[in-house]
C-alpha cells in the first residue's frame, strides 16, 4: 500500500532522475506492482483489466515462462558464438511456423534491433537506399528507424531516402495502396535513389489498425519487387497468433515476405526479438559482412521463447484469439450501433481492434484521450492509435477470455455514454452517470 505523498515523492524522483524525455500513460499515472494473466494490480491493490498490452503475450508472469527463465538463468547464459542446443531448438521451432521459404533466423533483443538488422540486409542485398513506409508508421527507436517513423512527429524529420504512403483502407484499398507505392517508387527513382524495401506493420497499427480486405497488400508487394526492392513485414505488434486465423498477420493476405521482423510478444515480457529471412538473402548478407548481438539469442532468451510457444500451443491461445476475437469484433460493432453519435467506425480481427471516434481528427483525438482516462478509472487499460490518436487501440494478452471481454464491453458502453465525451466531440447528448471528466494535461 502507498499513500498519496509517497506516490508524489516517487513521481518527483522519477522526473528528477529519468528526465523529461520519458512519457507515461494517463493523466493520473498508473503504478502497477504485480501482474497475473490479463490483470495488473496497482500499489493500492486495485485490479485493472489489461486490454492493451501485447508484450506479455501469454499473460502477465505466466508461471511456465517464469520457471523456464529461472531454470536456464541458474544453469548458463552466454551468447550465439558458443554452441547451445536451446538456441538451435528455438530457431527450429520458430522458423517452422513460417512458410518454408523463410527458413533462417537471426536473434536480437528488441523489435527495433530486428528492424535495424533488416535494413542492413536490404541495403547490402539490393544496393538501394530508398525505403517506403506508411504515413503514420512506427518502426523503432534507433536513429535509422526514427527516420522511418512519421508517428514520432514533425520534430523528428524523415530521412531524404524515405517516402510515405497511406495504408490500405476500404474495399478498393489494395488498388490505392499499390498505386501509392508505385508513385513512391517513381519519386525515389527521380531523386536518383534505388528502392531497397517496402516496410510496414502488417496490421497498420500506428496508422489506425487496417486489416481488410484480405489480399489488399499483394499489389504493393508486387510493385516493390518489380522495382528491385524487398518486402519487410513488421510483425512486432501483429504476429504470434494475435489475429487468430493465422499465426502471422501477413498470412491473411496470401503473400510471403522476403524478411519478417518479430519482437515484444516472443518473450512475453522478456527482451527477445528476431529477424526471419529467406536463406539466399542471408547468404549474400553474410558474405559481405557479419552480425553479432551480445544478448540476442542467448540461452535464457531461447528458453523463454520455447516456453511461450509451448503455452500458445498447449493452452490453445490462437484458437482463443480467433473465438474471443470474433466476439470482440461483434461487441464493438454493437457498441457502434448503440452510440452512432460518437463512434465513427470499428476495425480489426482477432484480438486486435480499433474503435474510431467521430469528429475532426484533433477533436476525436481529444475524445480518445478523455475516454482512455475514463476507462482507466473504471479499471480497464486501453491504448490509442491513428495519426491524431483518434482511435482506441484494443490489444489484450492472448488469454483474454469471454468474461474479460464482457467486462471490457460493459465499461466501454458506459464510457461512450458520458456527457464529457459528447461535449468534447460536439455531439448532441450523452447520459452522465456521474463520472467526472478527467483533467487535461
Amino acid at each position: 500500500m502507498t499513500d498519496q505523498s509517497s506516490h508524489a515523492a516517487l513521481m518527483a524522483r522519477r522526473s528528477r532522475t529519468l528526465g523529461p524525455a520519458y512519457r507515461h500513460f494517463y493523466d493520473a499515472p498508473l503504478h502497477p506492482v504485480r501482474g497475473q494473466g490479463v490483470r495488473l494490480y496497482d500499489a493500492e491493490g486495485r485490479a485493472y483489466l489489461d486490454a492493451y498490452n501485447n508484450v506479455p503475450s501469454v499473460g502477465h508472469c505466466h508461471p511456465r515462462v517464469v520457471e523456464a527463465l529461472a531454470a536456464q538463468a541458474a544453469e548458463l547464459n552466454t551468447h550465439t558464438r558458443y554452441i547451445h542446443p536451446r538456441i538451435v531448438e528455438y530457431g527450429e521451432r520458430l522458423t517452422a511456423l513460417f512458410d518454408p521459404a523463410l527458413s533462417q533466423v537471426m536473434f536480437t533483443c528488441t523489435g527495433s534491433e530486428a528492424n535495424d538488422l533488416a535494413l542492413r540486409v536490404v541495403r547490402a542485398v539490393t544496393g538501394g537506399t530508398g525505403i517506403i513506409v506508411t504515413s503514420n508508421a512506427y518502426h523503432g527507436v534507433t536513429a535509422d528507424l526514427a527516420e522511418l517513423s512519421p508517428s514520432l512527429g514533425a520534430a523528428n524529420p524523415l530521412g531524404a531516402h524515405v517516402r510515405t504512403v497511406a495504408p490500405p483502407s476500404g474495399v478498393d484499398g489494395g488498388a490505392s495502396f499499390a498505386a501509392e507505392v508505385r508513385t513512391a517508387i517513381a519519386s525515389l527513382q527521380a531523386a536518383g535513389m534505388r528502392p531497397a524495401a517496402l516496410l510496414f506493420d502488417t496490421v497498420f497499427a500506428s496508422d489506425g489498425v487496417y486489416l481488410d480486405p484480405p489480399g489488399c497488400i499483394a499489389g504493393a508487394v508486387a510493385a516493390i519487387r518489380e522495382a528491385g526492392g524487398l518486402f519487410i513485414a513488421d510483425e512486432v505488434q501483429a504476429g504470434l497468433a494475435r489475429v487468430g486465423s493465422h499465426m502471422w498477420a501477413y498470412e491473411r493476405h496470401g503473400v510471403v515476405p522476403d524478411i519478417v521482423t518479430l519482437g515484444k510478444p516472443l518473450g512475453a515480457g522478456h527482451p527477445l526479438a528476431a529477424m526471419v529471412i529467406r536463406p539466399d538473402l542471408l547468404a549474400e548478407f553474410g558474405a559481405k559482412t557479419r552480425y553479432f548481438n551480445t544478448f540476442g539469442g542467448n540461452p535464457v532468451s531461447a528458453a523463454v521463447g520455447l516456453a511461450v510457444l509451448d503455452v500458445i500451443r498447449d493452452e490453445g491461445l490462437q484458437d482463443n484469439a480467433a473465438s474471443v476475437g470474433r466476439a470482440l469484433q461483434d461487441g464493438l460493432a454493437t457498441l457502434a450501433r448503440r452510440h452512432p453519435e460518437v463512434v465513427a467506425e470499428v476495425r480489426g480481427t482477432g484480438l486486435y481492434a480499433a474503435l474510431e471516434l467521430r469528429g475532426a481528427p484533433g477533436t476525436a483525438g481529444q475524445g480518445i484521450s478523455w475516454l482512455l482516462n475514463d476507462m482507466r478509472r473504471r479499471g480497464v487499460l486501453l491504448g490509442s492509435c491513428g495519426a491524431q490518436g483518434q482511435a482506441l487501440k484494443i490489444r489484450p494478452p492472448l488469454p483474454f477470455g469471454k468474461d474479460d471481454l464482457a467486462e471490457l464491453l460493459a465499461a466501454l458502453d458506459e464510457g461512450l455514454s458520458q456527457d464529457g465525451l459528447y461535449r468534447i466531440l460536439g455531439a448532441d447528448t450523452g447520459t452522465d452517470t456521474g463520472t467526472a471528466a478527467p483533467q487535461r494535461a
